[in-house]
């Protein structure tokens, strides 16, 4: 198979609210992402967008932000879904053959909609939207399941908050930077049990770029590349009640193709640096153990030993993390720019020594029913 790099990332900040406009923080990001690679709209060759129609308020929402990522008179697609996957497509785009350069770009602006409505609509029309299901008690009742599958107990799960918060600090992108203690979490507000306000995400406002290229289009660009040295994407059942949700099969499947594909076999040691999708405190441990950097049921145990604290043996979501700043659909797609910058050593305060070999995740549906996986370096 053709190698694809990514040679340009761009991201805005994180926020809770932003008084741009969707095209205007898309134009942004965009704008980043072609100056990191040291190329101007000219040299790509096609162009896909990340969005939802339910998020933006409008249907064909894509529509809106064509332009702004500069699609005039280039092939434009469109990812209704995690911005992980925009990124798997555009991939795909350029190992076609029919394209040597792609831009992918994802948006979001959660504060101009309802999350508990909209992620209720993902649910199936007849026999569960009407409970008023929606993300956040959907996953408290996968947290509920993993607690009795695995023996985690609550304190647990908020050693990840306190975790990737610290990371955050030295994030400049993140939402959410702050020092707090298992403690804090405990006595945060309950939301849905066992989920308190500090295991779970903010919304964010925010959109983020990558660029990829085949290796006939390398000399567009003056960047050096990040080279995808595997790849890997599955999803599980549609309805709920047909998974296991204390065993993340799908994760596992997308991870061992994306290992075999990278040639690793030992995640946890060949492995520099993690950015996986952590919308709920509990998702961590879990992922943990679909990604095979802890057995199953032991997922608890590797966020207590410190081993993927900064500086420990491999440091996961030093950027503070999903739980830190949460743009939906853009998310995972700031997972991969995280490890990009990791590889590059253009990570500042939150960049992990000597790190070559880096994972990005990112999640589609609910209690992660989708799992996309890269693995790149140098």
């Amino acid at each position: 198979m053709e190698k694809i790099a990514i040679v340009g990332v761009g991201q805005t900040t994180y926020e809770k609210s932003k008084e741009d406009t969707f095209a205007e923080i898309v134009f942004e990001a965009a704008t980043l992402a072609l100056s990191d690679a040291g190329g101007d709209i000219g040299d790509i060759d096609n162009v896909v967008t990340v969005s939802n129609d339910f998020w933006d308020g409008r249907t064909i929402s894509s529509m809106a932000v064509m332009d702004a990522a500069g699609s005039w008179d280039k092939d434009i697609s469109t990812v209704e879904g995690d911005g992980i996957f925009g990124a798997l497509y555009g991939m795909m785009r350029s190992l076609s053959g029919s394209f040597n350069t792609t831009l992918v770009v994802a948006h979001v602006k959660g504060s101009e909609g309802k999350m508990n409505l909209i992620t209720n609509a993902m649910f199936d029309p007849i026999y569960q939207r009407g409970l008023g299901i929606d993300a956040t008690s959907s996953a408290a009742l996968q947290a509920r399941c993993y607690m009795e599958a695995s023996g985690a107990i609550e304190e647990d799960f908020a050693l990840v908050s306190v975790k990737n918060h610290r990371n955050a600090i030295n994030n400049p992108y993140s939402q959410l930077p702050m020092e707090i203690t298992v403690e804090d979490v405990m006595k945060s507000k309950k939301i849905a049990e066992p989920l308190k306000l500090l295991d779970c995400s903010p919304i964010s406002d925010g959109a983020a770029a990558i660029i990829l290229t085949n290796e006939s289009g390398l000399k567009r660009f003056k960047k050096d590349p990040v080279w995808i040295r595997g790849v890997g994407h599955c999803s599980d059942s549609y309805t709920l009640g047909y998974r296991d949700l204390a065993n993340p099969r799908a994760l596992k499947d997308a991870a061992y193709k994306a290992y075999k594909m990278a040639g690793i076999k030992d995640p946890m040691k060949e492995l520099d640096a993690v950015e996986l999708y952590d919308a709920y405190s509990y998702m961590e441990p879990l992922w943990y153990e679909g990604l095979g950097l802890a057995p199953e049921g032991k997922g608890p145990d590797l966020i207590k030993s410190g081993a993927t604290n900064m500086n420990s043996d491999l440091p996961v979501n030093p950027s503070g993390g999903v739980i830190s700043a949460h743009p939906v659909m853009v998310a995972g797609l700031a997972r991969l720019i995280e490890a990009v910058l990791q590889i590059r050593s253009e990570a500042d305060k939150r960049q992990v020594k000597g790190a070559k070999t880096a994972l990005a995740h990112g999640i589609n549906g609910p209690c992660g029913q989708a799992h996309g996986v890269f693995i790149v370096g140098i």
